[in-house]
């Protein structure tokens, strides 16, 4: 090979990098002002289809919070040349100009059984101040998300395992509530990207692969942490019933109930990494009594789940006692019978 061709070749082949990473809006995820259209921020090559650009990775969590039955498309987006540093117990430490996208939908019954009604996109945008939090909202035609601030409630309907739908009022939260769960230590932060809970195989279109090595080999990160423990799949009844629980509680409830959550006044913290079993709640009376409380003594009764008021507040779809308070209108069936599960085992 001549110099001249190697020198050509090594022009096109900075081309096509430069373009590679020329699809995301970079600009706009750090402006100060919100783009109308989530088509703006450039994150997706077929929006509607929910197919990523080369430089948005999707991801998935071993075990997801409950949002009404929702499906959820998640993707990460770590500038070029940037990566997310590794953080004990915690989130990934994202760059400036990182995104977490999540968009939410519900399969609609058809023909084929596959079309999705796509409700709303989320974003959290690293930015020079901090993180911050915006949602778009889809609209009828299902080809564009649009800027929403002030929240909205869209009817539409689920389907059960038997096939039955179920009408919801589903609820976009505004900006404000986004902080009800993502605030820590009085800032904003990402909650389910913690490599404990990326910690799985996932079938890539190259290929299945472990998704941490999958972030190094994109560059997200500098390295892979495949040796680090996986957090439990709390569907997995193959699993430790006690670490699927303390799974399911924490990625539900340990945002905020933990030491640094919004809920850290409680005094119950269902973080993964407690381990004082009163802070847990076992014979663990609340701060405050009242509706929240139904009348019980005790957030957690060993071997009797309905004197527990941590199930109460799980069963209950009223605003004033319902837990948690923000991103349900209604109950998680399979996370009451898990919890219920878990405390009838007690000893």
């Amino acid at each position: 090979m001549t110099k001249k061709v190697a020198t050509k070749i090594c022009i096109v082949f900075l081309f096509l990098s430069c373009n590679i990473y020329a699809s995301v809006n970079e600009e706009a995820i750090l402006s100060d002002d919100y783009p109308n259209t989530l088509s703006e921020f450039g994150f997706f090559s077929d929006q509607a289809k929910q197919i990523p650009e080369v430089d948005v990775l999707s991801y998935s969590l071993i075990t997801p919070l409950f949002s009404d039955y929702a499906n959820k498309n998640r993707f990460v987006y770590v500038p070029q040349g940037r990566t997310a540093e590794y953080q004990n117990n915690d989130v990934f430490k994202f760059p400036i100009g990182s995104v977490l996208i999540k968009t939410f939908s519900y399969k609609k019954m058809n023909v084929n059984n596959s079309e999705k009604q796509l409700i709303e996109t989320r974003l959290l945008l690293n930015k020079k101040n901090g993180w911050d939090a915006v949602t778009y909202v889809w609209n009828e035609d299902q080809d564009e998300a649009f800027l929403n601030i002030a929240g909205k409630t869209i009817l539409t309907e689920y389907f059960d395992e038997s096939g039955m739908p179920i009408n919801i009022r589903y609820r976009v939260p505004n900006k404000n509530q986004c902080k009800e769960c993502h605030l820590k230590n009085d800032s904003l932060v990402p909650i389910g990207p913690k490599p404990r809970n990326l910690n799985r195989m996932v079938h890539y279109s190259d290929g299945p692969m472990n998704q941490l090595l999958k972030w190094e080999t994109m560059n997200l990160t500098a390295e892979n942490h495949e040796d680090i423990p996986a957090v439990a799949d709390f569907t997995n009844s193959n699993e430790s019933l006690d670490k699927r629980a303390r799974a399911y509680l924490d990625i539900n409830c340990g945002h905020c109930h933990s030491k640094t959550g919004s809920a850290n006044t409680t005094g119950l913290y269902l973080n993964l990494n407690e381990s004082n079993k009163k802070s847990i709640g076992i014979f663990k009376p609340p701060v405050a009594a009242g509706r929240g409380a139904g009348n019980f003594k005790y957030s957690i009764v060993p071997g009797n789940p309905d004197q527990s008021i941590l199930l109460y507040r799980m069963i209950s779809d009223e605003p004033d006692i319902m837990m948690p308070e923000s991103g349900r209108a209604i109950a998680h069936q399979e996370g009451i019978d898990l919890i219920r599960e878990w405390i009838t085992a007690m000893e």
